[in-house]
């Protein structure tokens, strides 16, 4: 058995089409900030895509790049002044932050109606209720990824690698909203490949290159590769893709999968959360 690949450059121009073609009827553009503290080489990469797709799409966008020293009270008072601007419905604060500022303090200080990565204690809330509102966009990449495939998630093993609050976590919730039994693994877990094997669905997100091996993975799975690392210069996911698509029915590759899918759910949250504000007003 070969896998089938899935194409997240596909589905995702997909996606910014339609976004684009919704956009272009509106009376006024969806507006998206997007905050760099530091001088991440990685942050910086990912930052100059999302704003270069907005302006693709038609989303008006502002891109504030501050400082390494910039500090805890100067990052909330942009957040605050954003909060209030009638031009913005997104507010993305890329992560990580320098380590002395509290995350979960800067999160939480965005407004919740313009929390475009869902990551608000409020939103986490409604995703493990089940009322799913804004959802990251990573997972929520994975999920539209599967169903733009046609793969049914009731009734399956889903196996999760990776339990971070961004990916991990989400995922697994979105999953076992969609009837999907689901085990998370993580750093702790004793005889991974235990786990993998009962996989029908396997996501690996543990950031560590090549992690999944062809013996750790059930005939015919489906696997999503979540991870993204350098290794001598190259980008490889947490999966041994040339071992592991010969025994995978589905997988993503790294690049091309699962990225492209996390930007296009950035925009398209982006102009869910224009449609929520504009109806309220």
């Amino acid at each position: 058995m070969t896998a089938k690949i899935m194409d997240g450059k596909a589905v995702a121009e997909k996606i910014r089409a339609k976004v684009k073609a919704e956009v272009a009827n509106l009376k006024t553009k969806p507006g998206l900030a997007a905050i760099l503290v530091g001088e991440n080489p990685a942050s910086k990469v990912y930052v100059d895509i999302k704003r270069k797709t907005c302006d693709e799409v038609g989303i008006y966008s502002e891109l504030y790049k501050l400082p390494e020293e910039t500090t805890e009270k100067e990052l909330l008072q942009l957040i605050g002044r954003l909060n209030k601007s009638e031009k913005i419905h997104g507010i993305l604060v890329q992560l990580p932050l320098p380590r002395r500022i509290n995350e979960e303090k800067v999160l939480e200080a965005i407004a919740l109606e313009k929390d475009v990565d869902g990551f608000s204690l409020v939103n986490v809330g409604r995703l493990a209720s089940g009322r799913e509102a804004a959802v990251p966009c990573t997972p929520k990449g994975v999920i539209r990824l599967l169903e733009e495939y046609g793969i049914d998630l009731a009734w399956k093993n889903a196996v999760v690698i990776g339990r971070s609050n961004i990916v991990g976590k989400p995922t697994a919730l979105l999953l076992l909203n969609r009837n999907a039994t689901v085990t998370i693994c993580h750093s702790k877990t004793a005889d991974l490949p235990h786990y993998t094997k009962k996989a029908d669905i396997l996501v690996a997100a543990a950031g560590k290159p090549k992690l999944v091996k062809a013996d750790m993975v059930k005939e015919g799975a489906v696997v999503i590769d979540v991870g993204i690392n350098r290794v001598e210069g190259k980008l490889v996911g947490d999966v041994d893709f040339a071992s592991v698509k010969e025994k995978a029915s589905y997988i993503t590759p790294v690049p091309g999968g699962v990225g492209p899918m996390t930007v296009a759910m950035l925009i398209e949250n982006t102009l869910e959360r224009y449609k929520e504000i504009t109806r309220r007003k």
